[in-house]
């Protein structure tokens, strides 16, 4: 397993702790909807990226697609939920269209992780 991919495990299980402290400030404070949808998005992302590198080590799916892809899980579900946790706490968000950004990401990451399963392996 090379640096890059101990990495982005190591982001995405801070994304997973991450989700869990979202997840029970969204069950304690009033209004904290945003909270909820950040703590989902980071905890169904966190173990698809982790997953993903797996796969992508044992090469079962085209390697540099799998990697790609958990690369991307973890870059747009931190911006998605970064997004969201900035708005309910500050007030303003990352960027404009930051959000979205970060969800249309997932969606192509997913379907860079449906190529990598695809595309034929050396």
């Amino acid at each position: 397993m090379n640096g890059l991919s101990r990495l982005l495990i190591c982001v995405a299980a801070v994304m997973g702790a991450c989700g869990v402290m979202l997840a029970a400030g969204a069950a304690h404070l009033p209004d904290a909807t945003r909270l909820a949808a950040a703590s989902t998005m980071l905890l169904f992302h966190a173990p698809a990226a982790i997953a993903t590198i797996a796969v992508a080590d044992r090469a079962v799916i085209h390697a540099k697609f799998g990697i790609t892809a958990a690369a991307g899980f973890v870059i747009a579900a931190s911006l998605f939920a970064g997004d969201l946790v900035l708005r309910q706490y500050a007030g303003h968000g990352l960027f404009p269209m930051a959000a979205p950004t970060g969800g249309t990401l997932l969606i192509l990451s997913w379907l860079v992780l449906a190529v990598a399963a695809m595309w034929p392996r050396r």
